[in-house]
């Protein structure tokens, strides 16, 4: 097995490089675990993708990457135990990335998202797991029932994620906001009619506001507006007092 120091400047500076990377920008459903003293040995957790047997599990695995490096490709090994048609019982990872179709320009990203996809579409044909291929070529229903079995008892279980609590808080917050904003709109406070109304008669034109102030003065009860109350009393007055004096001298006729 390789060490830091077996491997040549320019490989444990692309590794350094890409694992960097995949520190601040993991893959989906992938945390890489770094080791700073060797980078031969690139441990990661897996989350089991949903609708598969892996559902709500955590895998982690292992690549080993072999002091000729990136000439030759590093071997795969699941340290969790899954039951699985690709993965033979010790952790072995059969997969042709890893085998007869490597490239040297793979790098550790695609080698991660190439064994994650393969908990989403396994491959029997060509099975280390043997009674796991032929489960699934025969019966699915067993195959999903015995790997969701071991994946129940062996992976670890997700942690609940920050982002979950922020958007939940965030989502209250936002309900707390519309129920507060229909209150206000269904019944709307005295202050708040008022200076509705106010705003109305500040923005209304030079004129408008001339006839609006009459009322507001009328209504106030001023100097100017009583004489306008006084008015129609007493013009009533002297026609009543006619008709008491026409029917006085009615009275005396008779």
């Amino acid at each position: 097995m390789a060490t830091n120091e077996n491997l040549p400047p320019n490989v444990i500076r692309q590794l350094a490089k890409e694992l960097k990377n995949l520190d601040q920008s993991p893959p989906e459903g992938i945390r890489v675990i770094v080791n700073d003293d060797d980078f031969t040995s690139i441990s990661a957790d897996i989350e089991g993708p949903g609708g598969t047997p892996y559902e709500n599990g955590i895998f982690r695995m292992k690549l080993v990457l072999s002091c000729d490096f990136p000439q030759s490709p590093p071997k795969g090994f699941f340290v969790t135990k899954i039951f699985h048609p690709n993965i033979s019982s010790r952790g072995e990872i059969c997969v042709n990335t890893l085998k007869k179709d490597w490239n040297p320009t793979h790098g550790l990203r695609h080698v991660l998202l190439v064994v994650r996809c393969l908990l989403i579409e396994p491959f029997p044909e060509s099975a280390l797991n043997e009674q796991a291929g032929k489960m699934l070529l025969e019966n699915y229903e067993d195959y999903a029932r015995h790997a969701r079995l071991y994946t129940s008892i062996h992976a670890l279980k997700p942690k609940s994620k920050a982002k979950t609590g922020t958007i939940s808080e965030s989502t209250t917050a936002v309900n707390v906001d519309q129920s507060s904003k229909n209150l206000c709109e269904t019944e709307p406070s005295a202050p708040t009619a008022l200076c509705a109304t106010t705003a109305a008669v500040t923005n209304a034109p030079a004129s408008n506001t001339q006839d609006q102030n009459a009322p507001a003065e009328h209504a106030v009860g001023t100097s100017t507006a009583l004489p306008k109350k006084e008015g129609p009393v007493s013009t009533k007055a002297p026609v009543d007092k006619k008709k008491v004096d026409a029917r006085k001298k009615s009275l005396k006729r008779l």
